[in-house]
């Protein structure tokens, strides 16, 4: 549609056309609300960001684009292998088993698709048309200015608004100036796409999985992505302060260009695995653009992600370090949260305050869930403190880990103030996400143990509940169950429909059912 066809008026404005945007954009024109979403690029455009979680499957269901992405020819991603340390073999997470597999992406696509099935869903769909002002009344906005890149402009007025405008932030960054920068992970990316390259356990059930590692020198990591166009996606990711130091010994041979591509080549080779796999692999040279890619990669939170008839989601509110995947999951979590709190408010199930609360609290305690598990990650990689008490909302720390606490503090009757040492064992407990297992191991210990123990669905048992269960000799039984239970802190994210039916926020549950999305009393 072209910018001239911006209607003067819109029940509901989203703003930008990522993932957030767009599922947002088809899940409520789908409900039959009047839907105008604006973006201010012309997709297909490119994007980092190509390794999905399983959650997005169940998420694309609920939309009926689950079978578009899976027809579209995406690199199939049947898990994770995790080298956290350079004296340990690498653990895996096997989403085959466990969850069905899910993809690696590549974003323009991928990005492509949900804008366009959102327009097929109903929704008013307008490129390269950016909104550059708000307009309000007192706190609620009700207006938005737009130009477009053919250069008219305009005006259109909204009930309700969501914000999905990427790491601008329209909302957060611009007007309620509430964005707060983790100091814990404060870090830089560089990137580029290889031809060529190996794949991880070629003829096995974990043919070309995505391959994570920590550098050698405790800096950070780097990843290993497989796309299906015939690239992989190679990147690493370290502490901003140390790339800076680094970079010092760059200052001559050649333009910054070149001096960027010798900087992320050596950074390369401390990741000895992930070198293994690029074998006689060629980093890709295209005319115009840049073989290397660099950004910050600060993570940071809103204080509120949502407010009188607004919603923030995507990376518009908050932004966590990609180590574990979950920046599509994010999207699409504050996608979905800011849609069934619209619906609710309009349906007048719940008082518009009451909806707003909810998603606040819903994108907040998903957030929180990641950080932890990524400090927790860090912690261990770089060998090294990283509890940062100022990082880490009290209340959102509540909800997010409600079900670890009695865990971590050995009793169900423990205060609510969270300490410095329970953030510290919090992350510890969460750090088995990623622990030296392989399925062969899982296949090992599950026919010798109680089936119980190995059940996701079965309550978090605490490390001294794991030695008595199998005892402290059966080292392999003890890594194996330290993983499970530690995943159950999370992964029961990955069922998304039934993670936000059944998590309660202010006493109110989620009803995540077409025409009736909205929320009511649990």
């Amino acid at each position: 549609m072209s910018p001239h066809s911006v209607p003067s008026s819109a029940q509901i404005l989203v703003v930008g056309g990522g993932p957030a945007g767009s599922y947002s954009a088809a899940v409520l024109a789908r409900e039959g609300f009047s839907v105008v979403l604006l973006e201010a690029a012309k997709f297909p455009r490119y994007h980092i960001g190509e390794s999905l979680l399983p959650s997005v499957r169940e998420y694309l269901q609920f939309i009926d684009a689950e079978e578009l992405v899976a027809n579209h020819g995406f690199c199939r991603k049947p898990g994770a292998a995790v080298k956290l340390n350079q004296y340990k073999r690498e653990g895996y997470t096997d989403f085959a088993r466990d969850y069905n597999s899910t993809w690696n992406v590549v974003r323009a696509e991928f990005d492509d698709l949900l804008l366009a099935h959102a327009a097929t869903c109903g929704a008013t769909v307008v490129q390269e048309t950016r909104v550059s002002e708000i307009h309000f009344d007192g706190a609620r906005p009700v207006a938005a200015s737009w130009a477009a890149q053919d250069g008219s402009a305009g005006r259109i007025a909204f009930e309700y608004l969501v914000d999905a405008s990427g790491r601008n932030g329209l909302m957060s960054v611009k007007y309620l100036k509430n964005r707060q920068f983790s100091q814990s992970l404060k870090n830089v990316a560089l990137w580029g796409y290889w031809t060529g390259a190996g794949a991880y356990m070629p003829g096995t059930s974990r043919d070309n999985a995505v391959w994570i590692e920590a550098l050698e020198d405790e800096s950070g990591w780097a990843w290993f992505i497989p796309l299906h166009n015939g690239v992989v996606s190679v990147g690493v990711v370290m502490d901003k302060d140390i790339s800076s130091e680094k970079r010092k010994r760059y200052t001559s041979g050649g333009d910054h260009t070149e001096r960027l591509r010798r900087f992320y080549l050596d950074e390369l080779r401390r990741a000895p695995g992930l070198m293994d796999l690029l074998g006689g692999g060629q980093l890709r040279e295209l005319e115009g653009e840049a073989a290397v890619k660099t950004t910050s990669d600060f993570s940071y939170a809103a204080r509120d992600y949502a407010g009188d008839h607004f919603r923030i989601a995507g990376d518009a509110g908050a932004f966590i370090d990609p180590f574990f995947s979950s920046g599509v999951h994010l999207a699409l979590t504050g996608a979905l949260s800011a849609s069934l709190t619209i619906a609710a408010s309009i349906r007048g199930t719940v008082s518009e305050e009451k909806a707003a609360r909810w998603h606040d609290s819903k994108v907040g305690t998903a957030y929180t869930r990641f950080l932890i598990v990524v400090l927790g990650t860090y912690k261990q990689m770089r060998n090294q403190n990283l509890a940062i008490m100022s990082d880490i909302d009290e209340d959102n720390f509540d909800r997010a880990f409600d079900l670890l606490r009695p865990v971590i503090n050995g009793s169900a009757d423990v205060g609510r103030a969270m300490t410095p040492r329970e953030l510290e064992d919090t992350m510890d407990f969460c750090r088995h996400l990623f622990a030296p297992t392989d399925p062969e191991m899982y296949a090992s210990v599950g026919a010798r143990i109680d089936p119980k123990l190995m059940s996701p669905s079965e309550p978090i048992l605490s490390e001294r509940d794991v030695r008595a269960a199998v005892g402290r000799e059966d080292v392999e039984a003890r890594t194996v169950l330290a993983e499970v239970n530690a995943r159950k802190a999370v992964h029961h994210m990955y069922r998304p429909k039934q993670n936000f039916v059944h998590e309660v926020h202010h006493g109110l549950g989620a009803i995540v059912e077409r025409g009736m999305l909205g929320l009511a009393a649990a």
